[in-house]
């Protein structure tokens, strides 16, 4: 076995980079197209999800094997490989199987012992079949990863340690309110129909929502999720498809929505988020007409655009460019810590002001009335500097300023998608909270840790042990079996030999003559194979099946033909097990 395993994941690149290097379906299928054809890989699979990305290979030399696998993650990704490299992590043989297993049991995932992986596990090697990528390696790795991760689900504790992706975002968003309680009559507007999808319709559902709209490309699957969510006995949730073209209109009445869809580029722009809330409340709050991004697709840089400038004024306070109600007590507005910072025009303003208005008297009294003159030329000689630079730079810290609390959310987004689905630029509207893929990174790392990882761990250690050993016995057995043919052969030689020197031999005496032969061969072979069956299972016992080719002079085509043979024949047993159970379960 020489298992290699190439990948990134949350835990080593931040989640821009994952974003960036996520792979579609597509990509997929030409990645796991490519590898086979390199030299190195004879086999592969990909395993990639919302914060993970790996690329699984047996390969015949571990450096070209890296090397390979690398650049074909970055062409595929889009990302260069110098870039990507320094967060790509590299195991091989049973540390590889190790990785595994405890990617299959919630250890690696975000949030512990969450039990989304095993599906998608599944999802992966169904890929890999269907491509023709996966051999013997893959297929032992990925099933035996499967049955790792349900015993330990089974046998422990280790879901109290985490909850699936989709509660631990609903409880994000819920803010320490029960999610039953939270989300009672509220109104959901799940985009996309895949598995993480359906996965958040059904456990709103089961949450208490009082209606579920399903937005998705595909019609077919929309219609059939909602069917399904209707059709659930455990809930009274009223669920309706609609094309994509309705999620606008759908944003203006829904309060909790979840996106998770394969989209290269946003699903929900900030502008449509705050249109939204915008049509929900009827008037836009100023605040969210004032923090409305002006970013609608990524990459693009907002066109620049200054506020209107309040009136010049001589006069009172009130026509200040600063808002006075938030000045500390002991504060001079027209102090050089008040314009730092400021834009030009803001700044030529604020002189103009200065020049003529009236000054903190608080401050006045302490300094004296040459305060008010020195003020005035003060600001006036930063404003000439300004209006050359384009914006004063700060000489010091301007006073903290407290800000006014953010109204209560009218509207809750949960991003499962990777690449991200809903704008970022969403968390800084008014009336909007935003949990995604990198608040949820954020938030599960100081969740606490359950006892029963402990135990879940021991349980991946004597998985490993138990694969390793049966894949280095597997190894050997088309050795050993191509012995005892060999040892066969010989036996009908010598019989056929005894039978012309002999021709008046009866029948009778024939077969026994063969039959003692036979045990004699068996038994001067059975300690020699069964022994080395026990070596070759312990680490760094493929040597063995070397040494017993050597010392019997195998032919290793002959070793070649049995393991070929092994191999079609597992396939065909596949194969009729899947159609026995295509059969049983009947028309879809």
């Amino acid at each position: 076995m020489s298992l290699l395993v190439v990948g990134l994941s949350h835990r080593s690149a931040p989640v821009n980079m994952l974003d960036r290097a996520s792979l579609s379906l597509d990509a997929q299928t030409k990645l796991l197209q490519d590898t086979v054809a390199a030299e190195p890989a004879t086999e592969a699979a990909v395993l990639a999800t919302c914060n993970r990305i790996e690329l699984y290979a047996d390969v015949d030399k571990f450096h070209a094997g890296v090397a390979e696998l690398s650049t074909l993650l970055a062409q595929h990704s889009g990302v260069g490989l110098e870039e990507l490299t320094p967060h790509l992590y590299v195991h091989y043989e049973d540390r590889a199987v190790h990785h595994m297993f405890s990617v299959a049991c919630g250890l690696d995932s975000m949030v512990v012992g969450e039990g989304q992986i095993l599906g998608q596990i599944k999802d992966s090697l169904a890929r890999a079949q269907g491509l023709h990528t996966a051999g013997r390696l893959m297929n032992d790795l990925f099933q035996q990863s499967l049955r790792v991760g349900k015993r330990a689900h089974s046998e422990t504790g280790i879901d109290r340690a985490g909850q699936s992706l989709v509660t631990f975002g609903l409880e994000q968003l819920a803010l320490g309110i029960p999610v039953t309680t939270w989300a009672q009559g509220k109104k959901a507007l799940v985009i996309g129909a895949g598995s993480m999808s359906s996965l958040a319709a059904a456990t709103l559902a089961r949450a208490g929502v009082s209606e579920i709209v399903i937005a998705n490309r595909t019609a077919d699957r929309a219609e059939r999720l909602a069917e399904i969510l209707t059709e659930d006995d455990g809930t009274d949730v009223l669920a309706r498809a609609v094309p994509m073209e309705s999620v606008p209109f759908e944003l203006t009445r829904a309060d909790v929505v979840v996106s998770c869809t394969g989209a290269t580029g946003l699903v929900l722009t900030a502008e449509a988020i705050a249109a939204g809330v915008e049509g929900r409340v009827g008037a836009q709050p100023e605040t969210v007409r004032g923090k409305a991004p002006e970013t609608t697709v990524r990459g693009e840089v907002p066109e620049a655009r200054t506020a209107p400038l309040p009136p010049v004024s001589t006069g009172a306070d009130e026509d200040c460019p600063l808002d006075l109600a938030s000045v500390p007590p002991g504060f001079s507005v027209m102090g050089e810590a008040a314009v730092a910072g400021m834009d030009a025009a803001t700044l030529e303003q604020h002189a103009a002001w200065a020049a003529g208005g009236t000054v903190d008297r608080r401050r006045a009294a302490r300094r004296g009335g040459d305060a008010d003159r020195a003020d005035p030329e003060l600001i006036g000689a930063l404003a000439a500097t300004a209006a050359s630079a384009g914006r004063i730079p700060e000489r010091r810290r301007p006073e903290p300023v407290a800000e006014p609390p953010r109204p209560e959310p009218v509207l809750y987004l949960l991003d499962l998608a990777m690449p991200r689905d809903i704008d970022a630029a969403a968390h800084r509207l008014a009336g909007v909270r935003l949990v995604d893929i990198e608040r949820l990174a954020e938030a599960s790392a100081d969740a606490p840790m359950a006892a029963d990882v402990d135990q879940v761990r021991r349980i991946v250690s004597h998985e490993v042990a138990a694969f390793g050993a049966a894949q280095r016995a597997a190894h050997i057995t088309p050795t050993v079996v191509a012995l005892r043919t060999m040892a066969a052969d010989v036996v009908a030689g010598e019989i056929a030999r005894l039978e012309g020197r002999l021709p008046g031999l009866d029948d009778k005496h024939r077969a026994e003559i063969t039959q003692t032969v036979r045990r004699v061969v068996d038994k001067l072979l059975h300690a020699p194979t069964v022994r080395v069956k026990q070596l070759a299972a312990e680490p760094g016992g493929a040597g063995y099946a070397d040494a017993l080719r050597t010392l019997f002079d195998l032919d290793p085509e002959t070793v070649a033909s049995v393991s070929r043979a092994e191999e079609s024949t597992e396939k065909n047993a596949k194969i009729a097990t899947n159609a026995n159970i295509a059969e049983n379960r009947g028309p879809a």
